[in-house]
């Protein structure tokens, strides 16, 4: 079969974008490129896994699930159903604290990224600024497994612990980051997250404010003199989650920024600058 009849097989089950994107994997070329290959001969093997990854998007699958893998912040990462998808609004969340890293910072930092996931987000600062370690926390069993696949992807340094937040860590950091869960547990969401995306990297308690709870009432021994503290947030979250900082930290600023589409997603604590 030819990669155009390929793609006219596709598109009879799937929307032409995605036809596209899976046909370029497997031919491991851009998608922009297929018009040169239209008549290129695809093996069989490589035909039957199109139709089963068909299945699969027929089925609710998420693209990036059948992919096993997504580009973030310009890095490859592995990825499967024991981990959340790296959403956009979380690559603004180190675009900003990349930057008052560089900004406020002068030697290389201790960072923890807690409720890692993946690793997208504690990886990805390892690459991009100067550090001294990046331990990477998660209560995850199984989400840590694929951290793990990308720390050795990425040939990463850093420290993978299974820990229920701060619970079993005892060190300082100049930088603390999270993108917890922040989902109301009644809270109405696509059916396709529900559906196939781990529900303890998406639910937080009746406000969706557990995991902010948690990190907040334990995290003064953790910062050093001078610390960032970077959150990803739910959209109509700010409020709240600034009572909660301002019930447990004293002397600290506190900032929010909105993401590209004008929603509050990010709150950032700074102590000590």
């Amino acid at each position: 079969m030819t990669v155009e009849n390929l793609l006219f097989f596709a598109k009879g089950y799937i929307h032409s974008d995605h036809a596209k994107i899976l046909i370029a994997e497997l031919l491991n070329c851009n998608p922009l490129e297929l018009l040169n290959h239209l008549s290129d001969e695809v093996s069989e093997e490589k035909v039957e896994l199109l139709k089963k990854e068909i299945q699969a998007l027929e089925e609710n699958k998420p693209l990036q699930y059948v992919l096993g893998h997504i580009n973030f912040y310009g890095q490859d990462f592995y990825i499967d159903e024991r981990v959340l998808i790296p959403r956009f609004e979380t690559e603004e969340l180190v675009e900003n604290t990349i930057k008052y890293i560089k900004e406020f910072f002068t030697n290389p930092v201790d960072i923890i990224d807690l409720g890692t996931g993946s690793g997208v987000i504690g990886l990805t600062l390892e690459k991009k600024v100067s550090t001294n370690s990046v331990d990477l926390i998660d209560i995850s069993k199984e989400a840590l497994e694929v951290t793990n696949i990308n720390c050795g992807k990425l040939n990463s340094k850093a420290n993978i612990i299974e820990s229920d937040m701060f619970s079993t860590v005892e060190k300082k950091y100049d930088v603390i980051i999270s993108n917890p869960p922040y989902i109301k547990t009644e809270e109405e969401i696509e059916d396709i997250v529900r559906d196939n995306e781990p529900h303890l990297a998406l639910y937080a308690g009746k406000e969706g404010l557990d995991c902010y709870q948690k990190i907040l009432e334990n995290i003064t021994p953790h910062m050093k003199e001078k610390c960032l503290v970077a959150f990803e947030i739910g959209m109509t979250q700010k409020d709240a989650i600034v009572s909660l900082i301002k019930k447990y930290l004293k002397d600290v600023k506190i900032e929010s920024k909105k993401d590209l589409s004008g929603k509050d997603r990010m709150i950032f604590i700074r102590k000590g600058f």
